[in-house]
């Protein structure tokens, strides 16, 4: 079964340290490739609760979007667990240069457990298991931050990280399904994430066969994400879901 399963849905500070929503990052079982996305804190402990549970040792790798703690706080716990502690070298590891030179989120001791790590970068291209997977532009985000357009044999996934919203972004992330992480409920000039407002945006341009709101900040929660991605649907003509903390997608029936 392909799938994408939601090891949490918060997102800005508030909502992680309080754990209003979990932050355990995004797990893609894809084509017969397992992957994790952003692992933040609880990953571990969400992999290893989930019913059925996931079994970070079967993972092929892992991509980090970029270095912020709501994103990378478990990455060298997953790699541990990944490489069953260190004692079998495998899988791949991708993130932006900043977490692993400036100010490193990645430990070296941890880096010598997997088979090679992989720097992302502005309109790169990379290969893992039987799936590719695309880093189109770089994000506004203040620390060095990539979103995704991750291909299979028979489905596209986009993912928008964290990102101030510019101009043409919706023209890099045509997937059939896009992920935006929509923060707050309003702009607010100041903070480099996205809004309510700019999910619309996106969604009507590009109408993906499937689009999911999810990394929602306090002021979204409070808005009731569920309750604007009804309204964007209907509003748009466009399938719109708000993301729920263990929900899982089925990419072979979206």
């Amino acid at each position: 079964m392909n799938y994408l399963k939601f090891l949490g849905t918060g997102g800005a500070r508030f909502v992680v340290i309080k754990q209003l929503r979990a932050s355990g990052g995004l797990w893609l079982n894809l084509d017969d490739t397992k992957v994790l996305i952003d692992p933040g804190p609880g990953s571990l402990v969400k992999c290893l609760s989930s019913k059925p549970k996931l079994n970070p040792a079967e993972l092929d790798g892992i991509i980090l979007t970029h270095k912020h703690l709501d994103h990378s706080n478990d990455i060298n716990i997953m790699i541990e667990a990944m490489t069953n502690g260190g004692f079998k070298k495998k899988g791949v590891v991708f993130a932006p240069k900043d977490a692993l030179e400036d100010d490193p989120v990645i430990l070296h001791y941890v880096r010598d457990q997997v088979d090679r790590i992989e720097v992302l970068k502005e309109k790169g291209s990379y290969n893992i298991g039987n799936i590719s997977f695309s880093t189109p532009v770089k994000h506004e985000h203040g620390v060095e931050t990539y979103g995704l357009n991750i291909n299979g044999k028979n489905v596209s996934i986009s993912l928008i990280a964290d990102t101030k919203y510019f101009d043409g972004l919706e023209s890099y992330y045509k997937g059939d399904i896009t992920i935006v992480n929509v923060v707050r409920m309003k702009e607010k000039k100041e903070i480099s994430h996205l809004s309510i407002n700019d999910a619309e945006r996106i969604f009507s341009v590009n109408k993906p066969k499937l689009g999911i709101l999810t990394h929602f900040g306090m002021t979204m929660l409070k808005a009731k994400p569920w309750v604007l991605a009804d309204e964007l649907s209907k509003k748009l003509g466009v399938k719109i879901i708000a993301a729920r903390d263990g929900m899982m997608v089925d990419l072979d029936n979206y």
